[in-house]
């Protein structure tokens, strides 16, 4: 076990060499990337979501967006291209190079940098199980310099309380503007609709649902009038051939008591009078027949009172008439008379018929347009409600009342730098460079398929030899091999922290390299965890 132990020490110090320059290119790196890598800080300012100050019951905002999805949105709009360039130039995040053109960044390379350097992160808010917690928003802003830091960081918090301001703002004044339109478009709508319903009624003043019922009284009315004077029509054509064939026969007429000294108007009044008398027993003096019986005695009235005081009558050419033309004059007016009458109260029953036919399409017709009006007057009256409580929400929004973002600790410059972590980096080469050595000389070691030991001869030539003679360097090899061992150890540990420093300050920041190397290789958060 001596011996093996002593065999493997053997061939460790003969690849010393090589596991030295690998330990010295590691420590070379670590060391310089842990003295040239610019220092990071890290300003961050804290910011809550406050809920609707004034009760809801009382006065409800019009803006429902949740405050998570609000912060997103504020974060998209705060991450856009032109609103994170113009904050560069304003702010001065990328100062123009004068010694070297070339670094000096596109304008995608910044936005891309910001992005990766601004930092928003939401704790709290609604959750699916639990109580809800305080909505939590933490900016922060990796820069150069303390001062960059936090004037970045502000400027960020400040673009996340406008951009808010202007989101609820503007939602709010949106569904006031919204609800204002609809109001104003109803209003127009029931105007319309109000005067398409009352020409409808002007035109169909007579044939209209509500008078119905009227109208088919007056039809009964005029029915029953109507039969009433073919009646009288009748007794009174009996009277007059009664009269004709008396006076036929006997060359006489027969007065029948006062009535004969009686114009026919005078008569016709006396029989209306008895028959408005004996109507008034059974009906009320408001009932349409009795009305239409009391215009007709007024007009015969006015006619008897005419006549009274005309004397005599007289045939048309001048002589005195005789008691049976009187008669016979008196029963051919009544005829006329009430044929006139039954003229106009068929005409009148005509009317009523055509527009009682016309009354159930009209109903439907203006039941339609009601309808209409009803549901427009329905959304109207919603439409006003909604605009009250979206007038109330702007309100809210235009003073601040509703719900808003807050800065419960504003970033200040922080004293140290957040990173790079410097004992880390320069332990992370070491070790690299460590394992790297170590690594080399056991794959030198088993890619070497040479004879070393007299085990190997047994083992491989399947005999034992009697003695070993070793391989021995002169001293002029001993000398030259130390020599270029020191030469290159020296070189490495000079030279290749001068090229880098070179490389650092003269053609492109070794933190650039390095993150474009570890982003290639997919190790970008590894690189994250060393230089933190």
């Amino acid at each position: 076990m001596n011996l093996n132990l002593k065999f493997y020490l053997s061939l460790f110090i003969r690849r010393l060499p090589y596991f030295l320059v690998l330990l010295a290119i590691g420590s070379a790196l670590g060391l310089t990337l842990a003295s040239v890598l610019p220092p990071v800080y890290k300003a961050e300012a804290v910011l809550i979501v406050e809920s609707q100050q004034i009760p809801g019951e009382l006065a409800a905002t019009t803006v429902q967006t949740e405050a998570t999805e609000q912060l997103q949105i504020i974060q998209q709009r705060i991450l856009t291209r032109d609103s994170l360039l113009e904050m560069a130039n304003r702010l001065e995040i990328y100062p123009p190079n004068t010694t070297n053109a070339s670094n000096n960044m596109a304008a995608d390379e910044k936005v891309e940098d910001l992005r990766e350097r601004i930092s928003i992160v939401t704790t709290g808010g609604a959750v699916a199980r639990g109580p809800v917690q305080a909505t939590i928003v933490s900016v922060s802003f990796e820069a150069p310099t303390s001062q960059m830091s936090s004037a970045v960081t502000n400027e960020v918090v400040t673009m996340i309380l406008r951009e808010n301001i202007l989101i609820r703002t503007n939602a709010a004044g949106q569904t006031l503007e919204f609800f204002e339109n609809e109001v104003a478009r109803l209003d127009q709508d029931l105007k319309t609709k109000g005067a398409e319903i009352l020409a409808f009624q002007e035109r169909n003043l007579d044939s209209l649902p509500d008078s119905l019922d009227f109208r088919r009284s007056q039809q009964a009315a005029a029915q029953e009038r109507l039969l009433q004077m073919e009646r009288e029509e009748a007794v009174l054509r009996d009277r007059r051939e009664r009269l004709i064939l008396l006076y036929e026969r006997t060359g006489q007429v027969v007065a029948t008591g006062p009535a004969q000294n009686l114009t026919p108007e005078a008569r016709q009044l006396k029989s209306l009078q008895d028959e408005h008398t004996a109507i008034l027993a059974v009906l009320s003096p408001t009932n349409p027949r009795v009305r239409v019986l009391a215009a007709r005695i007024a007009v015969l009235e006015v006619t008897v009172a005419a006549q009274g005081s005309d004397g005599p009558s007289l045939s048309e050419s001048g002589l005195q008439l005789t008691a049976y033309e009187i008669q016979l004059a008196d029963l051919d007016g009544q005829l006329d008379f009430m044929r006139s009458q039954r003229e106009q109260i068929a005409a009148t029953m005509e009317t009523l018929r055509v527009s009682i036919e016309a009354t159930p399409g009209n109903a439907i017709t203006l039941d339609t347009l009601q309808r209409d009006y009803a549901n427009i007057r329905g959304q109207y009256d919603q439409a006003v409600g909604s605009r009250a409580a979206a007038e109330t929400g702007d309100t809210l929004e235009a003073l601040a009342k509703g719900q808003r973002i807050t800065v419960i600790e504003q970033a200040i410059p922080p004293r140290e730098p957040e990173s790079p972590n410097r004992p880390l980096v320069a332990a992370a080469g070491i070790a690299g460079g460590l394992f790297l050595g170590l690594g080399l000389v056991i794959l030198l070691e088993l890619l070497n398929k040479s004879i070393r030991r007299p085990a190997d001869l047994t083992s491989g030539l399947g005999i034992t030899p009697f003695g070993t003679v070793p391989h021995f360097r002169t001293q002029w090899e001993r000398v030259r091999r130390r020599a270029i061992f020191v030469t290159v150890f020296a070189v490495l540990l000079i030279g290749l922290p001068g090229i880098l420093l070179f490389v650092h300050t003269q053609v492109t920041p070794l933190n650039t390299v390095v993150d474009q190397l570890f982003d290639k290789l997919g190790l970008a958060s590894l690189a994250a965890s060393v230089t933190a």
